[in-house]
Order: structure tokens, then C-alpha cells, then sequence
């Protein structure tokens, strides 16, 4: 009754976690999402999402698809897609990441690097440039502006 799984049902991926009170040392490649509310030091490479809680520590460099900082971390970060530091956040290195999100009363030490975006994604085949729009306007208003 409780907890009964369907036949054929694949488990969900769970994921990882450094407890608060919790000091791990080494390097951390992980699939899934990883979350530390305790002291971490040494090398994070994750496929999904770290989050360092609001009491999580880090010591490390961390490379992964998303990055929230709620507490401190201290070496280079790279997020292929997003780094989000939260208000409570500190980081002490260097930011390579697609996005960026900066809430006021977090702290940053270091450099960032913005990567280049992918390329916009297209809709129902077509890909929308509006650069390209806006040029053909002002090409056609100035001939008519020329002609009259």
C-alpha cells in the first residue's frame, strides 16, 4: 500500500547530498543533481544541478549544467547553462557560465566570463531574427522616402 511501485516502473534518479555536519574531501562526478549543506573540499563535475546550501561550504572547483550558491564557495565555477548566487551566497573565484543571476546582498570576488549562447531555437522551422526584420523596415521606408 505504501511506497508499492507499478510493474515496470523505472525508479526516479535521486539526488545527491552532503549533510549539514557533513565533511566530504576528494573529487565528486555525479549524473544527477547534487545539493551540500556540509563542507566540501576538492573537485565537483556534475551533469546536473550543485546547489550549496545556505550552511553548505565549498572549497573546490565546480563545473555543471546549473549552479546555485547559498552559501560559500571558495574556486572557479564553470555552468554551462546557469549560475544563480542568492542573496546569502558567496563566491570567492572565478565565473564562467552561459547566464548569470546576481541577487543584491550576495558576494562576488573574482572574474566573470559570459560563454556564447546557443543559437535561437526556431519555430515551426522558421527561425526568427528580428535584426534582419528591422533592416528590411528601414530599408523599405527609406526608399519610399527616396521615391516620393
Amino acid at each position: 500500500m505504501w511506497n508499492r511501485r507499478q510493474p515496470g516502473a523505472s525508479p526516479k534518479s535521486t539526488d545527491s547530498l552532503i549533510g549539514h555536519g557533513g565533511t566530504l574531501e576528494g573529487k565528486v562526478h555525479c549524473d544527477t543533481n547534487l545539493r551540500i549543506e556540509g563542507n566540501f573540499s576538492g573537485e565537483i563535475l556534475c551533469e546536473g544541478t550543485v546547489t550549496v546550501g545556505e550552511q553548505g561550504t565549498v572549497h573546490s572547483s565546480i563545473e555543471a549544467q546549473e549552479i546555485i550558491i547559498a552559501g560559500k564557495v571558495y574556486g572557479d565555477v564553470t555552468a554551462q547553462r546557469k549560475l544563480i548566487l542568492t542573496g546569502t551566497g558567496q563566491l570567492h573565484g572565478n565565473i564562467a557560465a552561459g547566464s548569470l543571476s546576481i541577487t543584491e546582498g550576495s558576494l562576488l570576488n573574482g572574474a566573470v566570463a559570459m560563454t556564447e549562447q546557443p543559437a535561437p531555437e526556431t519555430a515551426g522551422g522558421l527561425t526568427v531574427n528580428t535584426k534582419k526584420t528591422a533592416g528590411k523596415r528601414r530599408e523599405s521606408k527609406q526608399s519610399k522616402l527616396e521615391g516620393a
